[in-house]
């Protein structure tokens, strides 16, 4: 199998791109390096990888059409994982944003569509496209929220209605729907993944992007934690490992995800508040973890839970790695980390 992964040398790309070059495919490896750690990941790649002789490299930009499209042939699976990642930043800096999460897309769409209109093209989106939820009446319960109605029980369906609210929610959504509807009127083979907080190893996380990573690393260091909010809204994390798992079954069964939109995260299993990561953490260590709180940020939700309802009944998926076993595995891997 021939595979190109934009932002391949990010978290979540490197990752895939380790378990793909463990099966023997060929992998292309497609980043810009304009985020901390993509130079590690990508001597990572080179120096640990198995089958290393089928991993290429090229330094590019998801904006450059020319370039993109000068590579982007005859591969068999597309993952596009090149993105700006933060709210934060998108509320600084809203043109860059949407150059590199829409227009980026839509260059990859396009290079898909002419050069290799018969793979398989996988789209990491999120769950900002549901914006920040506040239709939804919730209540505190053991010092974290939970939804008032039961209908939610389980979580945020794909049956919600898109509600982008922030700019990196408008440049995301915007992407999500363009594959979507690639897929639809060129016939095309892909698949959404509305991804909540995925963690795992080769992530440098920071207070902006990557919560999980960030906590583990300032716990690690040392460092005061600066939470946004009162620290009892609720996140589903889901470890890296098993969003792979996700995209593998949905490659394995195209015929089944072919076009489909998934919610994809930990699910209420694998529901944590910020307040709930800190005592996990504690108890790895002697002292106390020293934190402080801010204001709530623009677009946040008190509560994010996928329903994973529709992914576990189509493919057969369902996460291997529960939260307590995860945040070991990324203590272990931000203690090999400067």
């Amino acid at each position: 199998m021939k595979v190109f992964i934009s932002g391949g040398a990010g978290f979540i790309g490197s990752n895939l791109a380790h378990k793909h070059l463990s099966r023997g495919d060929k992998v292309l490896v497609y980043d810009n390096f304009s985020r901390k750690g993509t130079e590690l990941n990508a001597k990572w790649l080179k120096k640990d990888a198995p089958n290393v002789k089928n991993l290429k490299i090229i330094k590019g930009d998801v904006r450059d059409y020319v370039k993109l499209s000068k590579y982007l042939r005859n591969f068999d699976i597309i993952y596009h994982e090149a993105a700006q990642v933060a709210v934060t930043t998108s509320l600084v800096d809203p043109i860059t944003d949407f150059e590199i999460n829409a227009g980026g897309t839509v260059n990859m769409l396009e290079a898909f569509r002419k050069y290799s209109k018969n793979a398989v093209f996988v789209y990491a989106s999120t769950n900002k496209v549901y914006g920040n939820l506040e239709d939804l009446k919730c209540k505190v319960k053991n010092k974290k929220y939970v939804f008032s109605s039961k209908d939610y029980k389980k979580g945020i369906s794909e049956k919600r209605g898109l509600d982008f609210h922030s700019p990196y929610g408008c440049s995301k959504g915007t992407g999500d729907q363009y594959v979507r509807d690639y897929g639809r009127v060129f016939d095309l083979k892909t698949v959404v993944f509305r991804q909540s907080c995925i963690y795992g190893q080769r992530q440098f996380g920071n207070e902006d992007q990557g919560w999980v990573m960030h906590f583990v690393k300032s716990m690690v260091n040392e460092k005061k934690l600066s939470i946004y909010g009162d620290g009892m809204q609720i996140r589903d994390i889901l470890h890296v490992d098993d969003l792979i798992n996700a995209y593998f079954l949905a490659v394995k069964k195209i015929k089944i995800s072919k076009g489909k939109v998934y919610n994809i995260g930990g699910g209420v299993k694998n529901s944590i508040s910020l307040l709930e990561l800190i005592s996990i953490m504690e108890k790895k260590v002697t002292s106390r973890i020293k934190y402080s709180f801010s204001n709530w940020r623009e677009g946040d939700q008190k509560i994010y839970i996928s329903d994973c309802t529709k992914l576990e009944n189509e493919l057969g998926w369902k996460p291997k790695i529960n939260k307590v076993e995860g945040v070991d595995r990324l203590l272990s891997w931000a203690k090999t980390i400067d």
